[in-house]
Parts: C-alpha cells; sequence; structure tokens
C-alpha cells in the first residue's frame, strides 16, 4: 500500500491544518511583488524541505537504531526503545499515520502535497505555465497551482 500524504491531514488537528495552509497562503503573498530570481531561489529551497514522512522515517530509523546499539553495548534494556519505534514505523505503513505524526504536525512538518502546493503556485506567479496569470490574488494563484499539480502528479 502506498503511503498517501492525505491520511496524514485527515489526522491532524483541524487547527493545525489551518495554520499549515494559512503560513503556505501567506508565503505566496510575500514573493507574489518579488522578482522571479527570488522565487527560483524559495522554489530550490522548497525541493529541499523535509517532508512530514521523511522526519518521521529519519527519526524513528534514528531512534531505533540508538536503542539497539545501545542494548548490545551497553544493558539490553535499551532494546525496549527499539521495540517502542517499530510499531510506529509499521502502524504508518500500513495506515498511513501514526501518534509521532501529531507532533511532527504541531512542529510545522508538511506532508509533500503541501510543499508541492505552495511550489507550483510559485511557479504560476513566476509564469511558468500558460493561460495561468501572475496578476491573480493569492489565494487564486494556489488554487491555480494546486489544479496544475493535480494535473502533472
Amino acid at each position: 500500500m502506498a503511503r498517501n500524504s492525505d491520511h496524514v491531514r485527515e489526522n491532524t488537528d483541524p487547527e493545525v491544518t489551518a495554520r499549515i495552509d494559512d503560513e503556505i497562503i501567506n508565503r505566496v503573498r510575500y514573493y507574489a511583488p518579488l522578482s522571479d530570481a527570488e522565487i527560483t531561489r524559495h522554489i530550490k529551497e522548497l525541493d529541499k524541505e523535509w517532508d512530514v514522512e521523511r522526519c518521521l522515517e529519519v527519526s524513528a530509523s534514528s531512534l531505533g537504531l540508538t536503542g539497539l546499539i545501545l542494548g548490545i553495548a551497553h544493558n539490553r534494556k535499551w532494546l525496549v526503545l527499539t521495540g517502542f519505534v517499530l510499531p510506529f514505523l509499521l502502524q504508518h505503513a500500513v495506515q498511513g499515520w501514526c501518534p509521532p505524526l501529531t507532533l511532527f504536525r504541531r512542529m510545522g512538518a508538511r506532508t509533500r502535497k503541501e510543499i508541492d502546493e505552495e511550489k507550483y503556485a510559485l511557479k504560476v506567479l513566476r509564469g511558468d505555465f500558460e493561460g495561468a496569470s501572475s496578476t491573480y490574488s493569492s489565494d487564486e494563484v494556489l488554487r491555480a497551482g494546486r489544479a496544475i499539480q493535480a494535473v502533472r502528479t
């Protein structure tokens, strides 16, 4: 089963989701009057941004490996850490969500789809797509970016 970032949004507190969406709109508004070079720079930053899935995978594997190493080198009780983390990874693989995602979302980690929505909106502002106008309002630019993203993915 492929993981779907919509499961993450569906299981995120609506206030957190609204805050993340507002931040996307505010960044699009911020970049709207800036030069194409500035927009391009930010798009490159977005390409490097870690999504919530990657944050979870790195954190869980780091904790699991730490528990394993400490369990082997110092005290077997550390293996509990590995046994605590791995079920969360399994739950995420099966359901597309697990409890640690709540923490990552509250810290502002976004799904890949949310990051791409901002990126496509900025590309609309930059004039990358035929028929999409950079004279739209920020909300219209974001909607146009979402529409283009939906067609391309």
